[in-house]
C-alpha cells in the first residue's frame, strides 16, 4: 500500500506541459514557444502538438509552396507560407505589424520566434504533428522541420500529455 501511495505521489508531481498549437498567428506562436522553452529550461517535459494552421509554424520549406496532392490542398499549401509569413492575430496591417513587432523584439533584446524555436529544440521539447490535419491538408512528415518526433492521432497525444498541464494556443 505504501509503495502505491509513493507512485501516486510521484505521478502527481510530474512536471509536464503540453501545448496544442492550432493557430498560425505570429503572436500566438511567440507565446507558445516562450512557454515551451521556459518550461523546458526549468525541467518540464514539454510536448508541442501542431494541428491545422499551427502546422505552418514548423514547415520545413520557407515561403509559399504548392504542397499537397489535389487543387485544394495545393491552395492551402500555398497559403501556409511558413513561420516567416505568419500574420499577427490582431491589427496585422498587411504584415507591417509583424515587422514592427520583430523590430521591437530585437531592439529590446527579446528572443525572436526563430530563437525561441531553436531554444525549444535545444532543450529537447517534443514536437508532434497531427495526423488528421496532415491528411486533410495533404502534407507528409517530410514537409516539416526535423524535430517532428512523430505524427500522432489525438488519442496518442492525449496519452503523452496525461498527468500534466495542457494549453491550447
Amino acid at each position: 500500500m505504501e509503495e502505491t501511495n509513493k507512485i501516486a505521489a510521484l505521478s502527481n508531481n510530474i512536471k509536464k506541459l503540453s501545448l496544442v498549437l492550432f493557430s498560425g498567428d505570429f503572436d500566438k506562436a511567440i507565446a507558445a514557444f516562450t512557454l515551451a522553452s521556459g518550461a523546458a529550461a526549468v525541467g518540464y517535459e514539454v510536448n508541442l502538438f501542431f494541428t491545422f494552421w499551427g502546422l505552418n509554424i514548423v514547415k520545413e520549406k520557407k515561403g509559399r509552396r504548392f504542397l499537397g496532392k489535389g487543387i485544394l490542398t495545393k491552395i492551402f499549401g500555398f497559403l501556409m507560407g511558413g513561420f516567416k509569413n505568419l500574420p499577427l492575430s490582431k491589427m496585422n496591417f498587411g504584415g507591417f505589424s509583424k515587422t514592427a513587432m520583430n523590430y521591437l523584439m530585437k531592439k529590446e533584446n527579446v528572443a525572436t520566434l526563430p530563437e525561441l524555436i531553436d531554444a525549444a529544440i535545444a532543450l529537447k521539447a517534443n514536437f508532434y504533428a497531427c495526423e488528421m490535419s496532415m491528411i486533410i491538408l495533404g502534407l507528409k512528415k517530410e514537409d516539416f522541420i526535423a524535430p517532428i518526433k512523430e505524427v500522432l492521432s489525438v488519442a496518442s497525444f492525449l496519452d503523452y500529455s496525461k498527468n500534466g498541464q495542457t494549453l491550447f494556443i
